[in-house]
């Protein structure tokens, strides 16, 4: 059984992309355009840089260690050197420029080398197109983890390292290490903001909550139990009035709305399977009759259980 953010993870059907990794050399600058359903990494491996996310007043100093996540695929810039208004070009025209082809090491700047090298691992994850979760939807543009190899531990010290390596090499089987490698950083990222204080600001708190991670995670491991207030307090070890207020506090949502939204978030992803019926995906989430539950999937996501099967099923298949 998965544990309450692996199986977040897995239900979005979280796959990871890596870009390249870079030598840039001052003055240089890169914009990358936004892109929907996806978050966005970058690791310092080497160097420093400043970033600017659209949307964010002020840029942010990324130096060596550093590990950015920017979960929502906004617009944003690196640099590093003087006017960054002359020297940030579109990511399609550094690509250009540098004659990079797609493998090994994207090398781009100006002459300053090498003491100003910024070596950088990109890269990013991507979503099932129709996932949704409050865990994401609610992380800030910008997820900064300072010093991140040391902060998660050796392991992952050692596993940054190892990325570095492999990523944008020429060996057998790199690409795919660094990859694998890159997915469980994702992780381990997201729960070093759960855990920190940030997360009761943007209302995620519930998920590092000794008692509340109890009640979620028994209920991920079984969503289709009959699930009321009380049976979740109960497996958090609260009373129902204290289990209620605590989750609305740091969830900022009702115990029974969490339940909804995740149910329904499992159902799409068993109604795009051509081998379930409506019956069997209202059964899987916990609801008695079709009709039942195709109310609440109406509400929930605006499309009947048939019409939202129907139009997936064939956008799959013309892409």
């Amino acid at each position: 059984m998965l544990d309450l953010l692996s199986d977040i993870l897995t239900r979005l059907s979280m796959r990871g992309t890596l870009y390249f990794r870079t030598s840039f050399t001052k003055p240089w600058g890169v914009a990358v355009p936004d892109l929907g359903n996806v978050a966005r990494f970058h690791f310092a491996h080497r160097g420093a840089c400043l970033v600017s996310v659209e949307g964010m007043e002020e840029p942010i100093l990324v130096e060596q260690g550093d590990l950015i996540i920017i979960p929502h695929g906004a617009a944003h810039a690196l640099y590093c050197g003087h006017e960054p208004e002359k020297t940030v070009l579109p990511l399609d025209t550094v690509l250009q420029d540098s004659g990079y082809d797609g493998s090994g090491v994207l090398v781009y700047g100006g002459d300053d080398k090498p003491v100003s090298e910024t070596q950088l691992i990109c890269g990013h994850f991507s979503f099932e197109a129709h996932a949704r979760h409050i865990l994401f939807e609610r992380l800030p543009p910008l997820v900064h983890v300072k010093n991140y190899g040391e902060a998660a531990g050796k392991w992952m010290e050692a596993t940054l390292r190892m990325i570095g390596d492999e990523a944008g090499n020429h060996r057998m089987g790199g690409d795919l290490i660094a990859l694998k490698m890159s997915e469980a950083i994702l992780a381990q990222a997201i729960r070093s903001f759960l855990e920190s204080e940030d997360a009761l600001q943007w209302g995620l708190s519930g998920f590092s909550d000794k008692n509340l991670t109890l009640a979620l995670d028994a209920f991920h491991k079984a969503p289709q139990r009959s699930w009321t207030v009380e049976r979740l307090a109960n497996a958090a070890g609260m009373s129902r009035t204290s289990f209620a207020v605590a989750f609305q506090k740091k969830m900022a949502v009702t115990p029974l709305d969490y339940v909804t939204s995740w149910r329904m978030e499992i159902a799409k992803q068993a109604l795009l399977d051509p081998v379930n019926s409506i019956t069997d995906v209202a059964e899987c989430v916990g609801y008695a009759s079709d009709s039942a539950f195709a109310r609440v999937f109406k509400k929930e996501t605006g499309f009947t259980p048939a019409g939202f099967k129907k139009s997936n099923i064939a956008d799959r298949a013309i892409i």
